[in-house]
């Protein structure tokens, strides 16, 4: 059997990770399977950097059709770069990663009068974007052609469903995974060297953002919530953002007239492997969002036990997040719902522990081991076990 995935950039921490599951899975079942992940580009502008990134392992077989941005690929050059490497490597079964790339589309069309297997990996969900009536048409067109579907989590696969895949066909649907062993693992060792650090009443807890500092992030709601939790509790709470972007001035200034200056910390921006270093200084993970596809930030706080707020429009909210169980959700544009969650850790800091647990056990059908064990099978299922001699 020959898998080919196709996918947009090779330098994405993990993804790589899971293809490399993928890898391992589809080996460990039949020897002489084989996966090809054809990795159009080496990154997309906003991912530039990393190419620094010392930590990810590219441990699986991949090819990148053009060694430079996604951006500056034509819709033509991925059409017949594509094209030529399917008929190379003829594949049984054929993973494109969305229906937003006419060149991936164009490419299942073609796979299906070849008779090759068609899955689509699905990260989109009804809130991502301002839907059309044409636009929703052409996606059930397209979707129709697929024989299975890996989606995130519930909000895509229910998306999807609305275009009327059937549920049956829904093959994985907790896709979203990061590297939660390496994220633990760091979480761990900078918790152990905080050792000789005061902890107790002479720590302030801290709430802890993680992401781009921008308008659809919601964080002037977050302040302002924040600002009026501890004015109400006079608790010596502290509010953490990890990360930097366009709004980092007005945020900051919004800080500043809101009087909590001393109580509200700008880490910058990290990578990725550093963040667990933060979330280690932390107690909860806040994400209040207008709008996010997913949030695998949740998922990283949630492998290292911590407790989460997400507001409702984050896809990861419906499957991370369980109200007094392991966190809260809440209406994004209601910042009253968000101030009585900080409200409730400030005067319940017992629960933070119990909480965390909670996470652990929500977030572990996420784990990548077992979801890409779930893939291999349905890519198997698919080609019917075929063998290429």
């Amino acid at each position: 059997m020959r898998v080919l995935i196709v996918h947009n950039q090779l330098w994405a921490h993990y993804k790589s990770k899971l293809f490399s599951e993928i890898d391992r899975a589809m080996k460990q079942a039949d020897p002489l399977d084989e996966l090809l992940v054809a990795q159009i580009a080496l990154y997309e502008a906003s991912r530039k950097v990393m190419q620094n990134d010392n930590t990810v392992i590219y441990d699986y077989p991949y090819k990148v059709l053009f060694e430079r941005a996604l951006d500056q690929v034509t819709l033509a050059e991925r059409r017949t770069a594509l094209f030529r490497i399917f008929n190379e490597y003829r594949p049984d079964v054929l993973n494109i990663t969305g229906y937003f790339d006419w060149a991936q589309v164009l490419l299942m069309f073609y796979a299906r009068w070849k008779g090759v297997k068609v899955v689509i990996s699905s990260e989109s969900s009804s809130a991502d974007h301002n839907r059309s009536a044409w636009k929703e048409w052409v996606k059930k067109v397209i979707v129709k052609r697929a024989h299975a579907f890996f989606c995130f989590g519930k909000t895509s696969a229910e998306y999807l469903e609305s275009l009327g895949v059937k549920r049956d066909a829904i093959k994985v649907r907790n896709a979203a995974v990061i590297d939660e062993q390496l994220i633990r693992q760091r979480y761990d060792e900078a918790k152990a060297s905080q050792g000789g650090v005061a902890t107790g009443n002479a720590a302030p807890k801290k709430f802890v953002y993680v992401g781009r500092l921008a308008p659809e992030k919601n964080l002037q709601t977050l302040i302002r919530a924040f600002t009026r939790a501890v004015d109400h509790t006079g608790a010596h709470w502290q509010l953490l953002f990890v990360g930097d972007g366009p709004d980092r001035a007005e945020l900051q200034k919004l800080v500043e007239e809101s009087g909590v200056a001393g109580k509200v910390v700008f880490a910058g921006g990290f990578p990725w492997y550093q963040v667990p270093g933060w979330l280690a200084q932390s107690d909860v993970l806040v994400l209040p969002s207008q709008s996010e596809p997913w949030g695998l930030v949740v998922n990283e706080a949630m492998v290292c036990g911590m407790p989460v707020i997400v507001s409702e429009t984050c896809g990861c909210a419906g499957d991370l997040v369980r109200n007094g169980v392991n966190g809260f959700t809440f209406n994004h544009s209601q910042q009253q719902e968000l101030e009585k969650h900080l409200v409730y850790f400030i005067q319940n800091p017992g629960r933070i522990g119990e909480m965390g647990r909670e996470s652990l056990k929500l977030v572990a059908p996420f784990a990548s081991g077992p979801v890409a064990g779930q893939m291999a099978r349905t890519y198997r299922e698919l080609a019917g076990g075929h063998r290429r001699v």
